[in-house]
């Protein structure tokens, strides 16, 4: 089983026009937790695509090539790649550049992602939403698959046996689908036989079960082994000494967050009621002590039999600080004790 973080990136909007203030230090913060990821032994970090004001990363592929230069094992990571609105064929070039300075160490998470800013940003009809997912998702493992490739689609010019290049330092590019629970990810990432990271960022660990059964179905249907699935989980994680001092330090970022993006929404604000619901061992918010989170996390594997864990650890305006502590403690006590409890 692989450990690893994630991040958004998550920023205060800039409070002067057209400077950069706030996303300059956040970019420092990024490569420090990054780094220490590293030094801490952990497997993969990977770093979100957003195109707003409170996320710091618009091309994470920017960012983990500079993440390459200053690490040494672990796996750089998009956590997602928005390949809706994006071209596959830039994508599969960034990535395989990452790769290069990185030694084989990049991979590709492909999503139709959470947010829609990108759509109108780079002038695409939401109308295709999935359409365009299902036609640029062909021909980016079209691309890693083979050098020179002949391609038509609907939303794209074609392509006519041209070669895509640099190649990736690796023999191809590890590309894994994400999912937020859409049972039609799920159904799509079985047959093509791709890797699935599902996001769980709110309710029960249970209620995500049928979700993961309908990627093993499908992909038993489609002629794949379950020895061969590679699943992958991803929660929003703070970890602390204490189970009180946890829920109490995280509590004021988290609600602000959720409340932000649930204005948006149409989600009612977050109460800390629901909140410490939230936190409890039968719900999915992975805040809480070591031994807390250890638990959560075997018993998502007990689930799940996912391969991966990811911890989406610097969620909201956490203070760098407080991120770089939990970061620690995960690598330092979460991930040997998740270890010891499945033997691994």
């Amino acid at each position: 089983m692989e450990f690893g973080l994630i991040t958004f990136a998550d920023m205060e909007p800039e409070l002067i026009g057209g400077r950069g203030i706030h996303g300059y230090q956040r970019m420092k913060d990024l490569l420090e937790e990054i780094q220490l990821a590293d030094q801490l032994g952990l497997d993969v970090f990977g770093i979100g695509e957003h195109h707003r004001n409170d996320y710091a990363v618009s091309s994470p592929a920017v960012v983990l090539g500079a993440a390459a230069a200053i690490t040494k094992n672990i796996k750089l990571a998009s956590a997602v790649t928005v390949l809706s609105s994006d071209d596959p064929v830039r994508v599969f070039q960034d990535f395989a550049t990452v790769d290069l300075l990185s030694g084989g160490r990049a991979e590709i998470m492909a999503g139709r992602g959470s947010f829609i800013e990108s759509f109108p940003l780079f002038g695409f009809d939401l109308a295709d939403y999935d359409e365009l997912f299902t036609e640029k998702l062909d021909l980016l493992l079209a691309i890693n698959k083979s050098e020179k490739i002949s391609w038509r689609g609907k939303h794209r010019a074609p392509i006519q046996n041209l070669g895509i290049y640099p190649r990736p330092y690796q023999a191809s590019i590890p590309i894994w689908q994400a999912a937020g629970g859409t049972p039609a990810s799920a159904v799509r990432a079985a047959k093509l036989g791709l890797p699935l990271m599902l996001a769980i960022i709110g309710g029960l660990h249970e209620q995500f079960v049928p979700f993961i059964e309908l990627y093993k179905k499908t992909a038993l249907q489609s002629g794949k082994e379950i020895k061969d699935l590679q699943i992958g989980i991803n929660n929003h994680f703070y970890v602390a000494e204490d189970s009180q001092k946890a829920r109490d330090e995280f509590y004021p970022y988290y609600a602000a967050m959720m409340n932000r993006v649930g204005k948006d929404r149409g989600w009612p604000p977050l109460s800390l009621q629901k909140y410490e619901y939230s936190c409890s061992p039968s719900a999915a918010l992975m805040v809480g002590s070591v031994e807390q989170v250890i638990e959560k996390i075997v018993y998502e594997h007990s689930l799940f039999g996912n391969i991966r864990f990811l911890a989406q650890a610097s969620v909201g305006h956490v203070p760098h600080a407080m991120i770089m502590k939990s970061i620690e403690l995960f690598g330092t006590k979460v991930v040997p004790g998740v270890k010891k409890a499945l033997k691994i």
